[in-house]
């Protein structure tokens, strides 16, 4: 049931994404660190800067294959643009990334870093799904609690939301890459 709501909210928060960034405060990607943008959909009007500017190599998308199919640039649009993409499929709205997925997003990103490129994490707003990611990046990087490594996210990004499912994610990445109690 919740996969097919989120398919007929995509249109309608998507917009309202746009209309957000247009009214407030709130920017289409923030910079976490020299690694990681966490932001919403890179629409394909995006990728010059993306890759010109912000020194994008890798773009680790969390979103299902059906809100990316008109606005974002495919796998093979990404790597004519020199961009390796990884797809970590996550429902949204009610979505937590898997563990394993935790994982391959944080190697992925860890093996751009060691080439000095930076990794464009998304999901359709950047608030959720890619926070998760993102964090769990944080949590590798600084051996920080889930909590810890959110509060800087917000710091960087203010309106990231990580609902406490996955918070709970994050305490069982932490836990297998830091070990300890990470509450």
């Amino acid at each position: 049931m919740s996969g097919a709501l989120a398919r007929v909210l995509f249109y309608p928060t998507l917009a309202y994404n746009v209309v957000m960034e247009k009214v407030s405060s709130r920017r289409w990607f923030n910079r976490v660190d020299q690694t990681i943008i966490l932001g919403a959909l890179p629409f394909k009007s995006m990728t010059n800067e993306l890759v010109q500017t912000e020194n994008v190599r890798g773009v680790i998308t969390m979103n299902e294959e059906y809100e990316t199919k008109y606005f974002c640039n495919s796998a093979e649009e990404w790597k004519a643009e020199g961009v390796e993409q990884l797809r970590l499929s996550t429902v949204d709205l009610t979505g937590v990334p898997s563990l394993e997925n935790l994982h391959r997003g944080v190697e992925f990103a860890l093996s751009h870093r060691e080439k000095g490129s930076s990794v464009y994490v998304h999901c359709k707003a950047g608030r959720c799904r890619s926070a998760t990611l993102a964090a769990a990046y944080i949590i590798r990087i600084h051996c920080w609690s889930p909590e810890e490594a959110c509060q800087m996210l917000a710091s960087v990004r203010p309106h990231v939301i990580i609902r406490s499912s996955q918070l709970e994610m994050l305490r069982r990445y932490h836990q297998q890459v830091c070990g300890g109690d990470s509450i």
